[in-house]
């Protein structure tokens, strides 16, 4: 299967496959999100989520694939390093801003940064058009976010940390998105990557949320956290396992792009899954996102 993907990376095949791999990660990672929204802490609900991650992955990592390298080793060690900087980021930006306000935030400036990186270290070069789709996805997701700041009541200066976290996390997104499509290109097979992938960028947030959960000094119902974690390891592997195929398979700047319609994903399962009002605005925005991933897509 590895050795299949390989051989049709740069085809117009390998190109299909991408755009159906970043739309399918795009779906997942919206369903992603939206778990880490809710009672619990989001750092116990990320370290619930890494620890299934890490048990899940363990068994394919030591047992399954080839072991590691020396230089994919180097890798990895990468990997871990620019995770658990996004990570951190986005916790910190969940403990003090609302999910609508932060993962717009975060999903519109991420394209956008990572365009342009993959534009420098890929020599992948956008059109016009290209950027004008570009422009109309970022745009249309960061208007989201205006939208929903709106809303807020939280005091200013609470906000105004929420988003300054916000769009660091933009920032790592881009650079993990970077790396890593970087990373899983030096491998001869990229399933061997995303298992060993999987399995050492999770364990550092399982550690965190065990050590968090032992300092909170209270009580929780942990079967519905264990429960969540169990969901959202599953849900990431489909998302951030397809994104990472689409960026070995095609151009790293639509993968990127076109997984940002996430956010599209996430309105349509709030409008028709929770009953949540969207409004002829959040509902035009929404449009906007779409067709700014089209426009990518068609004008390359």
């Amino acid at each position: 299967m590895g050795e299949w993907l390989v051989s049709i990376a740069g085809t117009p095949q390998g190109a299909q496959l991408a755009t159906i791999l970043a739309l399918v990660s795009a779906l997942a990672h919206a369903i992603f999100g939206a778990l880490q929204k809710g009672r619990y802490d989001p750092w116990l609900t990320r370290g619930a989520i890494d620890g299934w991650l890490a048990v899940l992955s363990a068994p394919i990592a030591l047992f399954v694939v080839p072991w590691p390298d020396l230089g994919m080793a180097l890798l990895l060690v990468g990997a871990i390093a620019v995770h658990f900087a996004y990570k951190v980021t986005m916790a910190l930006a969940y403990e003090r801003a609302a999910y609508t306000v932060v993962y717009p935030v975060v999903r519109g400036t991420g394209p956008l940064v990572t365009v342009i990186a993959a534009s420098a270290f890929f020599g992948e070069h956008f059109t016009g058009v290209q950027w004008i789709g570009v422009a109309c996805l970022s745009g249309g997701i960061l208007l989201l976010a205006v939208r929903n700041i709106s809303e807020e009541t939280l005091d200013p200066r609470t906000l105004k940390l929420g988003l300054m976290w916000a769009a660091v996390g933009g920032l790592l997104v881009a650079l993990y998105t970077t790396y890593d499509a970087y990373a899983i290109r030096q491998s001869p097979d990229p399933f061997t990557f995303l298992a060993w992938f999987f399995f050492v960028t999770a364990i550092d947030f399982t550690v965190l949320g065990v050590v968090r959960y032992r300092r909170m000094g209270q009580d929780l119902e942990l079967g519905p956290l264990i429960r969540k974690g169990f969901i959202g390891a599953l849900i990431a592997w489909v998302s951030f396992g397809g994104v990472l195929l689409a960026t070995r398979l095609d151009s790293v700047g639509e993968a990127a792009v076109l997984r940002e319609t996430s956010v599209v994903f996430a309105a349509l399962i709030g409008w028709f899954i929770l009953g949540e009002k969207v409004g002829p605005r959040r509902l035009f925005l929404m449009c906007l996102v779409a067709l700014g991933a089209v426009i990518v897509e068609m004008g390359g």
